[in-house]
């Protein structure tokens, strides 16, 4: 159900995660702002909505006649003025400190009625994020995973100066959209999720270049054995119940094995070194002209749509 107290949302970015954010929002009736910072990615920003939407409408979790309702509580601009009557602001630029507060300084130059404002940074302190914003009581990190429409999570992460009033408005926000937000007890960079994610990259990564086994080998053992498990329970509720006794005789051979790199790998490293970034470039660890982007996106949303819990808007 709608919050009252929310009328006019404003995410900044045009990206995956905004574009997904504003899908959110809108199949929930919320009039949603997405700012594009020039025409080509409020055009990119536009087709990620769209995607997304048609992706939803084969699953049969929206109708053309509900999307196209949908669609009429977004707004698309290139000016922070069109941001001014917005209740919550949620930012979602790239992974740069000076970048998000020189948008923080945007906002609080054209918003003045926001009642909470939540970065969906991966990584950043909401401690590091609030030194660049004067209304340091309103901002907190509400951090998503992709796509954020279809996942529930959303961790909420607050600073040293974040209100009871802007956390209490960041997740009834959220759960107002089907969201399950989850609050950390206290700030650790990359947050809960994103520590245990990478953890496991790190030991993937580790076993590629000790020739262990291969990247498809890796995500194909992924794919096919432990990962479907942690959608039905939870990894306390899993080593308990094989017995602590058998994790700590486990742990006792195995640890000394695992890897412990304090930074980037050279694996990552070299790929960045000559800007083979991935998918946006082309080619990563995979070369991605062999693989179909499509078929991508549809199975990385694939798990979530069981979750699928919107409060669509009829008119």
């Amino acid at each position: 159900m709608k919050l009252k107290t929310v009328n006019h949302i404003a995410i900044i970015g045009t990206g995956m995660i905004g574009a997904s954010m504003a899908v959110l929002f809108t199949g929930n009736g919320y009039r949603t702002t997405m700012l594009a910072i020039n025409d080509q990615e409020a055009q990119a920003g536009i087709a990620r909505y769209e995607d997304y939407y048609k992706d939803l409408v084969a699953k049969q979790l929206v109708t053309e006649e509900q999307a196209e309702i949908c669609r009429k509580y977004l707004i698309v601009t290139q000016s922070y003025a069109d941001l001014a009557t917005a209740d919550f602001i949620l930012e979602s630029v790239v992974e740069k400190l000076e970048v998000k507060h020189s948008v923080y300084k945007h906002i609080e130059e054209n918003c003045r009625q926001f009642k909470a404002l939540a970065s969906s940074t991966s990584a950043i302190s909401a401690d590091d994020l609030c030194e660049g914003v004067t209304a340091k009581d309103r901002l907190a990190v509400a951090h998503p995973y992709n796509p954020p429409h279809l996942v529930p999570c959303i961790e909420i992460v607050k600073s040293r100066h974040t209100s009871e009033e802007a956390l209490t408005l960041i997740d009834a926000l959220f759960r107002s959209v089907g969201r399950e937000p989850v609050s950390m007890l206290k700030s650790a960079p990359g947050f809960i999720a994103n520590r245990l994610q990478h953890a496991l990259y790190r030991e993937a990564v580790y076993m590629v270049e000790e020739s262990i086994a291969t990247p498809e080998a890796i995500d194909q053992a992924l794919m096919t054995s432990f990962a479907p498990r942690y959608t039905s329970i939870g990894i306390f509720e899993h080593f308990d119940y094989a017995g602590l006794d058998m994790v700590k005789s486990i742990e006792d051979y195995l640890f000394p094995t695992l890897c412990n790199a304090p930074t980037t790998q050279n694996l990552v490293l070299e790929r960045y070194t000559r800007n083979d970034l991935g998918f946006k470039t082309g080619k990563g660890v995979y070369d991605w002209s062999q693989k179909d982007a499509d078929n991508f996106r549809k199975r990385s949303s694939e798990p979530y749509f069981r979750f699928f819990n919107w409060s669509l808007p009829t008119q």
